[in-house]
């Protein structure tokens, strides 16, 4: 199929391209930009007038709910949910059920996720057998079955011991680890940010301390076996600030915000919504404003959706009882592009973080539509919206805290591998 994307603006933050271009793309590849190359003859065109032609998104957090979890989520509703948000390539944490910690379950995930219509799929392997903070997971095996990176996902490792001598394993072969920062004696039992809104709502609170003291462990552990560690989905500022002194002192640490943590804060709670009930939790809105103060200068290296979709059951609930986690695959774009708005920045600048950014952290060759790089697409209407609703939204999970919301930035086309896999609201 050759394809070509006429007058629309082309965007690839990747090789500083923000200007009106047409795209042309053959044997899925990208085949040229602004001139037709020679001999191309198209089967489709595609009139992109008024749209932005960019990379496909890369998302670094999205859980697909398999295996175990069929009754959120399958694979199909949750790839349908990609590539309707532009999502061309995610990374999935470890916390399936069996977890990602034999080759065995990374292969047949790769094999389920190997599909005409189906975003790119890299496992994040467990770091621990069962992510039980016990024994050590053959990291080896589990990069040869198609890991990326390992982590514990939201399963802090308690013994110290066992996790340092995890970096040091991971050092060796020089495989990323991801991890996120919570002690889990002071997190323990909590449920929102232990602020003055989880004190007048008679809600177990979680400290910023919890984040902060967890962090500076693993700063230190990383410093002394020379891992390289991304901390996924800080929350707070003094975090951050943790995480830009320890870059400057030569350790090898990137981070990651999410997309729920970048627009809301602790008071976004309301009178106890469970679509609210987040880990890490929301914390105050001075986190939230350092938060987006990082993305947009860069001491935060991407945004990712964090997409956990739960069944309408565990959200249904008290809040102190509700499954903790919000979909998102479908919002990653236009809340990126709200945030934008809202910090005055540039496009390329914005869509950096969750196009070439992103694939710099997963060490993948994606984010980009330079000349003969796999043509993953994404092409929106930039003043075109959508409203959050359940009947919109494609992911099985309709927990989100943006239900009702008007967001910019509307997909009309997702291109995948060359092949055209969402079009015009119709996947």
């Amino acid at each position: 199929m050759k394809i070509h994307v006429k007058n629309g603006h082309l965007i690839d933050p990747a090789n500083g391209i923000d200007a009106p271009r047409d795209l042309f793309i053959a044997a899925g590849r990208i085949a040229g930009i602004g001139a037709v190359p020679e001999g191309f003859s198209a089967n489709r065109i595609i009139d992109a007038s008024g749209l932005v032609v960019c990379p496909g998104l890369i998302d670094l957090s999205a859980r697909l709910r398999e295996p175990g979890f069929e009754y959120r989520a399958t694979l199909e509703s949750e790839m349908a949910a990609a590539v309707a948000g532009g999502v061309t390539s995610l990374a999935c944490p470890p916390d399936t059920d069996p977890p990602l910690d034999e080759p065995g379950l990374v292969e047949m995930l790769k094999h389920r996720a190997r599909h005409p219509n189906f975003a790119h799929v890299y496992p994040v392997g467990a770091l621990t057998l069962g992510l039980a903070g016990e024994r050590l997971t053959e990291m080896a095996e589990l990069h040869e079955a198609g890991c990326v990176a390992f982590g514990q996902a939201n399963t802090p490792v308690v013994d110290t011991q066992v996790l340092m001598r995890a970096l040091q394993y991971a050092a060796t072969f020089d495989f990323p680890v991801w991890l996120q920062a919570q002690d889990p004696y002071l997190g323990k039992g909590g449920v929102a940010h232990d602020g003055e809104v989880a004190t007048r709502l008679g809600l177990p609170g979680i400290p910023v301390s919890a984040e902060t003291i967890a962090l500076a462990t693993l700063m230190h552990l990383a410093r002394d076996t020379g891992v390289r560690i991304h901390i996924t989905r800080i929350s707070g500022a003094a975090a951050l600030e943790m995480i830009v002194a320890a870059r400057a002192g030569g350790i090898k640490v990137s981070c990651d915000v999410s997309i729920n943590h970048l627009h809301l804060s602790e008071t976004d709670i309301g009178y106890f919504n469970p679509h609210a009930h987040l880990v890490p939790p929301l914390r105050a809105a001075r986190d939230r404003d350092a938060l987006r103060r990082g993305l947009a200068e860069g001491s935060i290296n991407a945004v990712c959706s964090d997409h956990a979709p739960v069944d309408d059951d565990a959200k249904q609930v008290p809040f102190a009882e509700a499954e903790p986690g919000a979909t998102g695959l479908e919002l990653l774009l236009p809340l990126t592009l709200k945030w934008a708005v809202e910090m005055k920045l540039p496009l390329g600048r914005a869509l950096a973080r969750i196009t070439c950014d992103a694939a710099g952290i997963l060490g993948i060759e994606a984010g980009t539509l330079s000349v003969g790089a796999t043509a993953d697409v994404c092409i929106f209407d930039p003043r075109g919206s959508i409203k959050v609703s359940r009947e919109t939204l494609k992911s099985q999970g309709k927990n989100t805290p943006f239900l009702g919301l008007e967001v910019p930035g509307r997909v009309r086309y997702t291109l995948l591998d060359g092949h055209m896999v969402f079009e015009n609201g119709r996947p």
